[in-house]
């Protein structure tokens, strides 16, 4: 930082990560909570010499520089704090007098308390915080960042794995083709090669939270959880009985994905532009693999075992990815390398392998795309315990003509009212009633078993299935995956 940065800094109240204190011959006692908070977030600058008093700073100076530097200097690397710390220093000259400035970087070591743990600080604004318990426990979770999801557990094997899902994922990755030499080899063997299980055979972390039965992912993990809701309107305040649709509780995070995916699928532009040459139509993709990247980093990245949710919040005028757990590192650090931290490498390795995300630091890159890609902004939101990666939309309320902005413009206007708006224009509509209310059934939950239809729409489950027969076809319909596991996909092409 430059003299003339220093002054341009102190005309600038709206500072998070820059303190200016009075220290003319010793140190002020609160110095030492500024230490902890910038080393507990993202580091920050502690300047001596500076008087504050609102919007208007006063250079007061200090007199003894070699007296304040040695006190300084000698506490960091005292046992005062619970960690040895570092930090630069810078001296100034402005309007004849003295004035030093220290910068302390994002500790590696969280949290950073001195005296005692209670006496542990996080950067809020331009002010310094007391920690939450909770919020100093996300700390301590966060310095297994690569390791948790590695560590073997115990008494545990494949046959605790879901096998369908399984299945699913292999086929997913034999199709992507990035570890070919595993094609062919048994669940097991593949299951070591990929970390799902250490060398013994016993599961990992990551892969009992990828490819897990419930019970036993609830039995080691009891907080897992991948939540994915659609709200209407633009506020948080209708979600608690007011929802349009949210994501039936999965198996793990395999099969949570592949049904968030389908959703989100939904809300992206997928224009057609140009044919192949297989004489298939290709779909720009652009704006669903930016939101599938974003999913595949939440995942990767989610403190599972916190106790709050990883949430996916889909608004009228934006999505919001909710993750619980900080950043590795400083966002400005991710932003500028092409390093990758992933908390859970294991859960990271896996969605790469079934060519859902990016490796190294390229996901981070992708996300910033939204704003290219759209003409829409994208920001990410960080605090001690959480990151919140939000992507505007165009806004999904329905206007006076009474169409949707975002409905796919080859979706007709007048499609009759007992009708789901997707279902395709040259499609007979002399559709029986039960076969309309599937259809509407399906579109709400395209993960809707017979069962569950028969239940809702007070049917045999023998009629239930036969509407979906008829609708599969006329080509309205059509199935993806095992009849457990799989998910409808309504056609409107």
């Amino acid at each position: 930082m430059t003299k003339e940065e220093l002054v341009a800094r102190l005309r600038d109240i709206e500072w998070d990560d820059f303190e200016v204190k009075v220290a003319k011959s010793d140190l002020p006692k609160n110095i030492w909570e500024t230490v902890s908070a910038f080393s507990n977030c993202s580091g920050g600058w502690i300047v001596l010499g500076v008087k504050q008093s609102g919007r208007l700073f006063e250079i007061i100076g200090v007199d003894n520089i070699e007296k304040l530097e040695q006190d300084f200097f000698g506490t960091l690397r005292s046992k005062k704090f619970n960690v040895p710390l570092f930090a630069t220093l810078h001296r100034y000259e402005i309007d004849g007098k003295n004035v030093i400035a220290f910068f302390l970087p994002s500790s590696e070591v969280k949290p950073v308390y001195f005296g005692s743990l209670e006496n542990t600080f996080i950067r809020m604004g331009s002010g310094d915080q007391r920690a939450t318990q909770q919020e100093i426990m996300s700390m301590i979770r966060d310095q297994s960042f690569g390791i948790r999801s590695q560590k073997s557990i115990p008494d545990t094997n494949i046959d605790m794995l879901n096998r369908d899902a399984l299945t699913d994922f292999r086929g997913e990755v034999r199709h992507w083709g990035l570890v070919s030499h595993l094609d062919s080899v048994s669940d097991e063997d593949f299951c070591k090669g990929v970390g799902i299980a250490d060398h013994s055979g016993q599961l990992t972390y990551g892969g009992l939270i990828m490819l897990g039965r419930s019970p036993y992912i609830f039995n080691f993990v009891p907080t897992f959880c991948a939540d994915y809701v659609e709200i209407p309107g633009t506020g948080l305040e209708a979600m608690t009985n007011n929802y349009t649709y949210r994501i039936p509780e999965q198996q793990n995070l395999w099969e949570a994905s592949r049904v968030i995916l389908r959703r989100l699928r939904t809300l992206v532009n997928t224009p057609m532009v140009g044919i192949n040459e297989r004489g298939q139509s290709v779909e720009d993709l652009s704006e669903y693999d930016i939101l599938r990247e974003a999913m595949a980093n939440q995942m990767a990245h989610a403190d599972h075992f916190s106790p709050r949710r990883s949430c996916v919040h889909v608004f009228d005028d934006r999505i919001e990815f909710l993750n619980p757990g900080g950043m590795p590192m400083p966002l400005d650090v991710m932003e500028s390398s092409f390093e990758s931290q992933p908390r859970n490498p294991v859960i990271a390795k896996l969605f790469r392998l079934a060519h859902l995300s990016e490796n190294l630091g390229y996901g981070l890159r992708k996300l910033k795309r939204w704003q290219e890609v759209t003409g829409r902004p994208m920001h990410i939101e960080t605090a001690i315990n959480s990151v919140k990666v939000i992507f505007d939309l165009k806004t999904r309320e329905v206007e006076k003509t009474g169409v949707a902005k975002n409905v796919p413009v080859n979706v007709p206007v007048n499609v009759p009212v007992n009708v789901p708006v997707n279902v395709p224009v040259n499609v007979p509509v002399k559709l029986t009633a039960t076969q309309q209310k599937v259809l509407k059934l399906i579109n709400e939950n395209p993960s809707i078993t017979h069962i569950e239809m028969s239940q809702k729409l007070l049917l045999t489950e023998k009629t239930a299935r036969r509407a979906t027969q008829t609708l599969r076809k006329l080509g309205l319909l059509k199935r993806e995956g095992s009849d457990k596991n799989g998910l409808w996909i309504l056609n409107d092409n």
